[in-house]
């Protein structure tokens, strides 16, 4: 079983809005609604890929009822802390006219300290039975930036492998954990590693920056595929995966559904080349739907026919 983490639960809200212009009064062509957050969208990608899969984190005031009862209509199983306050939502509208999008996120609840220890218990009796904890999004307001780090260190004493997908200090001081794998996208990478990448040699430098932080194994995920270090047989491998070429619809969450199509792949054993192409094939698939998470799992597996995976040389020190 995985076990995926959401501290910032939301409910995500994605408008289509053809011809978007600042400033302008729209109207909507198509709305969803659905429970999101970066944990909760790998929870939904992992279901979508027949993974046994529990989704837990923290869920307060009547948006938090509406995550959980969205979880659950969805047949993801879910494990919540409840919380005093209210859960965030997020709204982000798509331009299909434009392949652009824009993102709105509010800042998430207070989480007193009585809660936050109630999640860790929580987590550890989930682990109990995981392969696999996936620490996942931001921290809402209240809890320390070095939580995924703790909770790393504790699961790592109880020999369940971790995962985490984050940003700016919490990533770094998660990384420093030495989880299994981080999977930041490329503007996290970007600013972990303090420099923007404009080329293939830039993405190496990355990948080893980061292991180099502590993390076991990095996959820096894009809208086109990723770049990944990882260890097998004792051994590093740099490599990169790029998708074929299609008409996005919406690239929000893709590289949730991605992280969650290259679990599985791992899960059900696949080698490391088969793996990043189910990655980045899932990904793919999920950018021709609206909605973080969602995707078609047979047009996931025609897309990873397709994709190019290369092995990269190691920058000269």
């Amino acid at each position: 079983m995985i076990v995926t983490v959401t501290l910032n639960a939301a409910l995500d809200r994605t408008l289509t809005v053809p011809n978007f212009q600042r400033g302008q009064r729209h109207r909507a062509s198509a709305g969803l609604t659905l429970a999101g957050g970066t944990g909760i969208n790998i929870a939904r990608a992992l279901k979508l890929l027949d993974i046994p899969v529990v989704a837990t984190g923290l869920a307060g005031g009547s948006i938090g009822e509406r995550i959980i009862e969205d979880l659950t209509g969805e047949a993801i199983l879910n494990d919540f802390v409840r919380i005093a306050a209210e859960s965030r939502t997020s709204t982000a509208v798509v331009d299909p006219t434009a392949s652009a999008y824009t993102e709105v996120y509010e800042w998430g609840p207070q989480v007193e300290a009585e809660e936050l220890e109630l999640l860790r218990e929580k987590i550890h009796y989930l682990a109990r039975g995981a392969d696999t904890v996936v620490f996942a999004g931001s921290l809402p307001r209240g809890v320390s930036e070095d939580f995924y780090a703790e909770a790393i260190r504790d699961l790592n004493k109880r020999k369940v492998e971790t995962v985490l997908d984050s940003e700016g200090e919490p990533l770094r001081l998660g990384a420093g954990a030495e989880p299994m794998l981080v999977s930041p996208n490329q503007r996290e990478a970007e600013s972990l590693v303090g420099q923007e990448f404009h080329d293939d040699q830039d993405f190496t430098q990355a990948l080893d920056d980061i292991h180099e932080l502590g993390a076991r194994n990095v996959l820096i995920t894009q809208e086109s595929g990723c770049f990944a270090l990882l260890k097998e047989d004792r051994e590093l491998k740099r490599l990169s995966a790029v998708a074929p070429r299609i008409e996005a619809a919406s690239t929000v969450g893709s590289g949730d559904v991605l992280l969650a199509g290259f679990l599985a792949a791992r899960f059900a054993g696949k080698p490391l080349d088969e793996a990043l192409r189910s990655a980045v094939g899932a990904g793919a698939a999920s950018t021709l739907e609206i909605g973080a998470g969602r995707f078609d799992p047979r047009e996931a597996t025609r897309l990873a026919s397709a994709v190019e995976v290369a092995e990269l040389e190691p920058v000269a020190s």
